[in-house]
């Protein structure tokens, strides 16, 4: 499917993904589970032509894993850019269709963004990614330093126990802390949902620990993008991204590896939320 919506020419590519605006639509609007245990939420920018001329946008995607295992993806939302008051209007239309609950969203850095999920489920566990966390530790070290500043900052975020990870974080400060404070201060600010993975075993910490599942459906929506510079309005765009969705979705018939043993892990860590979803 890829391959020949590439070698469609924009007239019949238009006239094909036209027919998916209602599909599109009523997928966009769609009641959701009650429940979701996990939960990647990221954005990806385009260029949309507004009033004559080009600018920069952010669709929001959030992806999730369902009680079974299998990944949904469960809305496509369009902004003027990445803010965290944004994404409590999209949490707001995810609980609107019937998400009451979400055990561990996972994120990226923005600002805001773990209170606006709390306005919305404040029972929910939030993970920072640490990837993104890393890639901006990275903008603040001096190249000459950052092979070695990555060596042991590898032994915090890849350490066996929260508290090992804490000491590993302790000695980074000791050696780098003068030279590079901002950084130490933003692991500091950011500890408590940077760590929240280490409670787990290897296999739920490995789902969990980075946005790497939506950073994966966001790359196959770069390779059906990847020949258009812009794009002539949202719906131009958005009906594009479902068509890549659909394709998408077709591997996603099998639950995550490890899934059982995982939601058995979910089940203990969050009492009693899972009860009336999963028969264990």
């Amino acid at each position: 499917m890829w391959l020949v919506l590439r070698l469609l020419s924009n007239g019949t590519l238009n006239a094909v993904t036209d027919k998916l605006l209602p599909e599109l639509q009523a997928w966009r609007e769609r009641e959701l589970d009650a429940i979701y245990p996990i939960v990647w939420l990221d954005a990806i920018h385009y260029k949309i032509k507004e009033n004559g001329r080009y600018i920069s946008k952010a669709v929001y995607t959030i992806l999730a894993v369902n009680v079974e295992g299998k990944k949904e993806l469960l809305g496509l939302y369009l902004s003027d850019h990445e803010g965290a008051h944004h994404w409590l209007s999209v949490l707001t239309d995810l609980y609107n269709r019937g998400v009451k609950d979400i055990l561990i969203a996972c994120v990226d850095g923005l600002k805001g963004f773990p209170e606006a999920i709390e306005s919305i489920y404040p029972k929910t566990e939030i993970q920072h990614c640490i990837i993104h966390q890393i890639r901006n530790s990275l903008k603040y070290v001096a190249s000459k330093n950052q092979k070695a500043f990555m060596a042991d900052l590898k032994c915090v975020y890849k350490a066996t126990t929260l508290n090992a990870a804490e000491s590993a974080l302790d000695e980074l400060e000791a050696k780098w802390g003068e030279k590079y404070p901002v950084v130490i201060k933003s692991w500091r600010n950011k500890w408590q949902t940077l760590s929240a993975y280490f409670k787990y075993p290897d296999y739920v910490r490995t789902a969990i620990y980075t946005t790497n599942a939506v950073e994966a459906v966001h790359r196959q929506f770069r390779k059906l993008t990847k020949t258009k510079g812009g794009f002539a309005n949202e719906n131009s765009l958005l009906k594009l991204l479902y068509a890549g969705i659909l394709q998408a979705s077709e591997r996603w018939t099998h639950p995550v590896q490890n899934w059982n043993l995982t939601l058995s892990q979910l089940s203990i860590h969050f009492e009693g939320r899972l009860d009336a979803h999963i028969d264990l």
